[in-house]
């Protein structure tokens, strides 16, 4: 991101800056971490102003986790974040604040499957309805809007098979068909660096900031930003619902914020490579990745998007379970383990998936790969071990 007038610093300036204020902690950097509950007050006035004072009680936060969402606000452009314990209690959080009894929540196809199973679990007992949309028919939407819909959500690209989605045109539709819908996208993936969703006219940009944010596979945060036509009540709905982050997690994440935009770029450059290495393989069927020239939407996430991240899929062209199998069993620098974002390398099979509006019938096993910092050389000799064992086990 480069300079603008709204915005005269250069992006690399504004991340290392946002939410510091060195001068506030004695000239430390970093603001320190707070292991707070009980907030005093020193006189009965000041405790009658509980609800003007910023820092009240450590549900609410402390100066540290205020410098965090403070740091949020300036990289998102919102007018207020909220934090929580996961990237899921973000989501739930936010939807929850947005939705009651009777509505109607458009949901993208293609989601986090927890959060799937949000909706067809505690949102369905709470009386709310969810239907599922498929990514690549934006204009579809416009059939399924009713008077109940109060959110539509997405994630572009979406979680294990990396379709785009158009989100101007949804965000339009959204606005031409009542005032009153919230936009929302889950956007661990780009994460702020590569795509800032408010900029584009989505009302709450959500992260799953155990990712890339922290960057380093050792803390559990959430973030959900909002902007200023909805700030007030995202505020408000996390607040009642209880939400908050611990404080030594949310200063893992405003340490991991300082150098995101160094880690990504070295996540990408290494995605590059191993994606050229498989797409070079007679095994590999097809990439997913919206970077890829050849990807379905790289024309969308070219338009929109100022760059990609560390994680893709790809698709075996044939094969079995038991080849898979020995693919992953074979591989010793790629870990095997759920969430992504850290410095490891990390690989998971596509076994199956709950879809409503988009069938995948892959033509063979298919695999998440996250690209992490190692060498990329021996990443590369990694799955050549393991592209072999997948070859021998159809034997």
């Amino acid at each position: 991101m480069t300079q603008s007038p709204k915005h005269p610093k250069k992006w690399g300036t504004r991340i290392v800056e946002a939410g510091r204020n060195p001068e506030a902690f004695h000239g430390a950097v970093n603001p320190p971490v707070y292991h707070a509950s009980t907030i005093l007050f020193p006189t009965v006035d000041a405790m009658m102003q509980y609800e003007t004072n910023r820092v009240r009680y450590g549900r609410h936060g402390t100066p540290g986790t205020h410098a965090f969402e403070d740091a949020m606000c300036e990289i998102e452009g919102g007018a207020a974040a909220c934090l929580a314990p996961s990237g899921l209690a973000a989501v739930t959080g936010a939807l929850l604040a947005f939705l009651k009894a009777g509505d109607h929540l458009l949901m993208v196809d293609t989601v986090y499957d927890p959060t799937r199973g949000f909706c067809d679990t505690m949102l369905a007992g709470l009386g709310i309805e969810t239907t599922y949309y498929n990514p690549l028919d934006t204009e579809g939407l416009r059939a399924l809007i009713r008077p109940q819909t109060k959110v539509i959500f997405a994630e572009a690209p979406g979680s294990r098979t990396f379709e785009m989605q158009d989100l101007p045109a949804l965000v339009a539709i959204a606005q031409e068909s009542a005032s009153d819908i919230v936009t929302m996208i889950d956007n661990t993936w780009a994460t702020p660096v590569y795509f800032r969703p408010l900029d584009f006219g989505i009302d709450v940009s959500i992260q799953a900031a155990t990712k890339y944010i922290v960057g380093h596979a050792d803390a559990m945060l959430g973030v959900a930003t909002g902007n200023a036509r909805v700030a007030d009540q995202l505020v408000q709905g996390f607040r009642v619902a209880g939400h908050c982050a611990g404080p030594d997690d949310v200063y893992l994440g405003f340490r991991g914020l300082k150098t995101l935009p160094l880690r990504l770029k070295q996540h990408s450059d290494q995605a590059m490579a191993l994606i050229a290495w498989i797409a070079d393989q007679p095994d590999c069927a097809r990439i997913l990745y919206p970077a890829w020239p050849e990807d379905p939407g790289y024309g969308l996430w070219r338009r929109d998007f100022s760059g990609a991240t560390g994680l893709f899929g790809f698709v075996m062209q044939g094969g079995t379970w038991d080849q898979a199998k020995a693919l992953l069993d074979t591989l010793n620098l790629f870990g095997m383990g759920f969430s992504w974002g850290g410095y490891e390398s990390l690989i998971v099979p596509n076994r199956s998936f709950k879809r409503l509006a988009t069938p995948w019938d892959p033509e063979g096993p298919s695999f998440r790969i996250h690209a992490g910092l190692e060498d990329v050389d021996d990443l590369i000799a990694d799955l050549e071990k393991g592209f072999a064992a997948f070859r021998a086990a159809a034997s």
